[in-house]
C-alpha cells in the first residue's frame, strides 16, 4: 500500500512539474519573439528570480542580444545570478 502511495505521489509530482516546465517554456518562446530592445526593456525591471528562469530556458542565440541591450549592472547581475543558478543545477544533477 505504501509503495503504492509513492508511485502515485511521484506521477503527480512529475506532471506538476510538466505542467510548470510548459508554462515556463511558452514565456520563453513570447520573449524570445519580441525584439531585444522590447525584451530588454521588461528584463531591466523583472525579478532575478523570473528573469532567471527565463534566461536559462532561451536559446543562447536569441537572449544574448537581449542581455546586451539591457542595463549594464543588471545585464551583469543576472549573468552572475545565472551562472551560481546553473553551477548549482550542475553539482545537485
Amino acid at each position: 500500500e505504501l509503495a503504492a502511495l509513492q508511485r502515485r505521489l511521484e506521477t503527480l509530482e512529475r506532471g506538476r512539474t510538466e505542467r510548470e516546465e510548459a508554462g515556463w517554456r511558452g514565456l520563453v518562446r513570447t520573449y524570445e519573439a519580441m525584439r531585444p530592445r522590447d525584451a530588454a526593456t521588461i528584463f531591466n525591471d523583472l525579478e532575478l528570480p523570473v528573469l532567471v528562469e527565463i534566461l536559462d530556458r532561451m536559446n543562447e542565440r536569441k537572449a544574448a542580444p537581449v542581455i546586451g541591450a539591457m542595463r549594464p549592472e543588471k545585464a551583469r547581475t543576472v549573468t552572475a545570478e545565472l551562472a551560481r543558478f546553473r553551477a548549482q543545477r550542475n553539482t545537485a544533477d
